[in-house]
């Protein structure tokens, strides 16, 4: 397979000089943890104590890494990257809320991002995260299958009936809707939710697509149950694969609560679970759709490879490549040059609002050995690159 990752002419197209040095500075941040945890901790203080520091963050680590603070307002960035056939996928990304009205506001946006999304050929999928619609320690009580007391089925009844209507319009409007994944300990009734609307509206083919978590060695022979399902009672699977975000925290619980961790037990073997998983989804694309979210050069490869070998075009419908706004650039728009379909989770959101999710993603970089490294490579092989061509 010819390797297309390293064309940091065609990766960095769209950013200016100012905004690739931006890129620079921002990664040299990410890559010392002591900066990202003084970082954060300045962060939440300057905006719990309300300064005016909104402006600085959004010219800095907002806009490297979200679309803006509305719908609307991610329009140029999505148009820009359309310009280079890289689609968008709005991700509202405003996290840790608990409260019934928030949850109707994200249920409210989420329809409203899959009208956004209906004719316009550059979002192919909405999204929605499952505690964007309901209490964690809800979906928790749930997946452990403990009695509800009448309140609180009633409030899983109305969490149920956010996943239907969302559902419903994203199949009446033909919008792939993908569902993220969370930890593992809440993850049983959420997988249950979605496995329902599976069968409800993937009767045609993928509307409906859930999300596995493949650091967890149990997936996979998750994804063969829910097969063997799908053959019998005749509908489609839809899964997003991605490695997965809360490893730390998974490991720590775990060990906490004295029951054997869910993750795999080396990155070695997160890696082949991940492209073991893929290699069985090509294997049954026939009742399968991919959306391959990840940021891993060798991943993206296999998968090309293994579509080549089964004489399956670039851009098949059923196969999406997935990263996230501000990273992996090389892989996106290289990948889309060379007739990949490809998407951009692109988070939005009222700046204050999104920073919890800003704060997380430094984390999980700073933890992820070689992807902070990789980044400032590529993004100083350009800036090299702009040298010697001026």
């Amino acid at each position: 397979m010819e390797k297309i990752f390293d064309n940091t002419q065609i990766a960095f197209s769209l950013k200016s000089d100012t905004e690739l040095d931006r890129a620079y500075f921002l990664f040299k941040m990410i890559d010392s943890e002591p900066l990202v945890r003084i970082g954060t901790a300045v962060t939440n203080f300057a905006l719990k104590a309300h300064l005016p520091v909104e402006g600085l963050i959004r010219a800095s680590v907002f806009d490297h890494f979200c679309g803006g603070v509305s719908e609307d307002d991610c329009l140029p960035v999505m148009e820009k990257m359309y310009t280079k056939k890289v689609c968008s996928v709005l991700d509202y990304s405003v996290e840790g809320k608990e409260e019934e009205a928030q949850f109707d506001a994200a249920l409210t946006k989420t329809l409203k991002i899959i009208d956004f999304a209906k004719d316009k050929a550059s979002i192919p999928f909405a999204v929605f995260k499952p505690t964007g619609f309901g209490r964690f320690a809800l979906y928790e009580k749930v997946g452990n299958k403990e009695a509800l007391t009448e309140s609180e089925q009633t409030e899983w009844n109305r969490v149920v009936a956010r996943y239907e209507e969302v559902c419903q319009k994203a199949f009446e409007n033909d919008v792939p809707l993908l569902i993220d994944g969370e930890e593992s300990w809440m993850q049983d009734a959420a997988d249950d939710l979605a496995l329902t609307m599976m069968k409800k509206y993937n009767k045609q083919k993928p509307i409906v697509f859930n999300t596995l978590q493949l650091y967890r060695w149990d997936r996979l022979d998750y994804l063969k149950k829910i097969h063997q399902e799908a053959t019998a009672e005749g509908f489609y699977i839809g899964m997003k694969l991605v490695r997965g975000a809360y490893m730390e925290k998974e490991n720590k619980r775990a060990e906490e609560m004295g029951y054997p961790t869910p993750i795999c037990a080396s990155k070695q073997a997160s890696d082949d679970n991940y492209d073991a998983t893929v290699s069985y989804m090509i294997d049954n694309i026939d009742r399968m759709a991919i959306f391959a979210g990840t940021h891993n050069e060798l991943s993206s490869y296999k998968l090309m490879e293994l579509m080549k070998t089964k004489g399956i075009a670039p851009n098949d419908q059923r196969i999406w490549f997935g990263q996230l706004y501000g990273m992996s650039d090389n892989i996106s728009f290289n990948l889309a040059a060379n007739g990949y379909n490809v998407a951009k989770y692109l988070p939005f959101g009222p700046v204050r609002d999104v920073m919890p999710y800003l704060i997380r993603r430094a984390e999980e970089n700073t933890s992820v050995a070689g992807q902070t490294s990789r980044e400032l490579m590529l993004i100083k092989k350009e800036r090299e690159r702009r040298k010697i061509q001026d």
